[in-house]
């Protein structure tokens, strides 16, 4: 499950620098900049993580950004949710339902980046029983940074968890992600990322994983990372998503 929650610490998509310049998914690292005004992006999209414990993840989620005004784009994520332990019966069903709005409140300049939040509310839908849930409400507030140079782009921040509950732990999300637009339809990044321990007697993680984003047309464009840890939290994770934008 800790897998899984850290998952869903980012969820948008959107264009930077470029229409192949995408921030974001399929990283874990968030970025400051909104969906443009009055435009749609739709993702059909699963996430996964394994480790000694088994398999946990998404497959698939739906995820609807929406740029509601000028800097502001609203956000929900619909997950189906799967649990597969290694030693125990295995679960499918609805997960936790993701909702968030991200903020631009200052925009990027030669010398200035751009600045934003993206608050996160996970909502207790799945069930904690069957392990799809966390049967609480967690709430994620985060900052992030990003600045582009000609062809490379690199954004990160820092956010902090809420997470109510018997034997869990409020913690703290770092990361930073670089990446190069190698080709016209073509942008490849990599990304460092730490959390602090999520539950009681439980020790903190640093991970990275290695991304591509490929353009099939100005609207249609495929998504996928994969990465493992740096310490000996071990397991690894991947990232898989189609992306469709559309706006005027």
């Amino acid at each position: 499950m800790r897998s899984r929650i850290a998952f869903y610490v980012v969820a948008a998509f959107f264009f930077v620098v470029n229409k192949t310049a995408i921030a974001g998914p399929p990283f874990i690292t968030d970025d400051p900049e909104p969906v443009e005004f009055h435009h749609w992006e739709f993702y059909f999209a699963s996430q996964s993580a394994h480790d000694a414990g088994g398999w946990a993840g998404t497959l698939p989620h739906f995820e609807v950004n929406y740029g509601a005004i000028k800097n502001l784009q609203l956000h929900i994520i619909l997950p189906l949710a799967y649990a597969f332990p290694s030693h125990s019966a295995r679960q499918y069903g609805f997960g936790d339902t993701e909702i968030g709005a991200k903020y631009r409140f200052i925009d990027e300049t030669n010398s200035v980046p751009q600045i934003g939040s993206f608050p996160l509310i996970e909502l207790p839908t799945g069930s904690e029983s069957r392990g799809l849930g966390s049967g609480r409400v967690q709430t994620f507030l985060p900052l992030w940074i990003q600045k582009s140079i000609g062809s490379w782009l690199t954004y990160g921040g820092v956010g902090y968890w809420l997470n109510p509950g018997t034997g869990n732990r409020n913690w703290t999300f770092v990361g930073w992600e670089i990446q190069n637009q190698i080709r016209d339809n073509i942008a490849v990044g990599v990304e460092v990322f730490h959390n602090s321990p999520q539950e009681e007697g439980a020790n903190a993680e640093t991970r990275f994983n290695i991304g591509a984003m490929i353009d099939f047309s100005e609207t249609q464009n495929l998504l996928l990372s994969a990465g493992s840890a740096l310490n000996n939290a071990g397991g690894v994770q991947a990232y898989l998503a189609y992306q469709l934008t559309l706006g005027s």
